[in-house]
């Protein structure tokens, strides 16, 4: 298994680019230098997040979610990382 997360991932199991086992694992996002929680489907590549917006529905019964754009860094939970002292 490889220490690099894929360059696009989705936690929505319609979408192309859900990975279940992926997410098991634990992938954190760094967006813009802030930890994100939120975080629905991101883009490294193309720089953006889609955000969920707090309890709200769209009309198919999903969480409404809003794209940002910005510097997006997906992380692997499992794997230690550098403290930066």
């Amino acid at each position: 298994m490889s220490d690099t997360p894929p360059d696009r991932l989705s936690v929505d199991p319609a979408s192309p680019y859900h990975d279940a086992k992926l997410l098991e694992r634990g992938i954190g996002v760094r967006f813009n230098g802030n930890e994100k929680t939120n975080v629905e489907e991101y883009c490294v590549s193309e720089g953006w997040v889609r955000l969920a917006v707090g309890k709200t529905l769209d009309r198919k019964g999903k969480q409404l979610t809003i794209k940002y754009s910005g510097k997006v860094e997906p992380y692997f939970e499992d794997i230690p990382r550098d403290s930066g002292a």
